[in-house]
């Protein structure tokens, strides 16, 4: 039994610097997302991301390859929050859809260097040789085929107006959400970006209904 414990305080070592990898790690993505959102992509630099973590940058690049693998990974991260809200579970009407898509709003809100960093590097990956240039285009074909579906799944049943251009009102949607993302961005103080939302899909909704 006395053999036993030096494997037990072993396995708690272990687990504890798992914990403190887990926990560094983290805080090497939290303090990207606020270089990326000041000074984009390329003006950013791993030395300065180390600095501000408090160790070297042969220690971040012990977590992440490069600095392109550091972007992917904060985008990754962001992205699967807006995934568990936007994506599941699946909504049951397109009110429903709406409602999700205002509590996002509402939750990128509380998210202020997130929703800086997106502006900026969707800004910056227009120009295709940007590292994450194909990661945006594939986010928002995936994102306007999600609305398109829910949209046509709403015309079968009624809620919206038969011949209703499904693409035309997703892209409407997208393009209102990065705009009033935009304005809040330049003056939070100024714009109530969930409210102005929730004002215009309930316009929206109304135009589009069959009664």
């Amino acid at each position: 039994m006395a053999q036993d414990r030096p494997r037990t305080a072993a396995k708690g070592s272990a687990r504890g610097t798992y914990a403190v990898g887990d926990a560094r790690r983290q805080k090497i993505l939290d303090t990207a997302v606020e270089h990326f959102a000041l000074w984009g992509f390329n003006a950013s630099s791993l030395a300065r991301i180390a600095a501000a973590c408090e160790i070297t940058q042969g220690g971040l690049l012990h977590h992440f390859r490069s600095k392109e693998d550091l972007l992917l990974s904060v985008l990754a991260q962001s992205e699967q929050h807006d995934v568990e809200r936007l994506f599941s579970p699946p909504p049951e009407s397109v009110a429903a859809h709406f409602a999700t898509v205002v509590a996002l709003a509402e939750d990128n809100a509380r998210r202020p260097g997130i929703v800086r960093m997106f502006h900026t590097l969707v800004g910056e990956a227009a120009n295709p040789a940007h590292p994450a240039h194909a990661y945006f285009r594939r986010r928002y074909a995936r994102v306007l085929d999600h609305t398109v579906d829910l949209l046509t799944a709403g015309v079968a049943r009624g809620e919206l107006r038969p011949g209703t251009d499904c693409e035309a009102v997703g892209r409407e949607i997208l393009a209102v959400m990065d705009g009033l993302q935009i304005q809040w961005v330049l003056a939070p103080e100024s714009v109530d970006m969930a409210a102005r939302l929730r004002g215009f899909l309930d316009r929206l909704l109304r135009e589009l209904s069959p009664q």
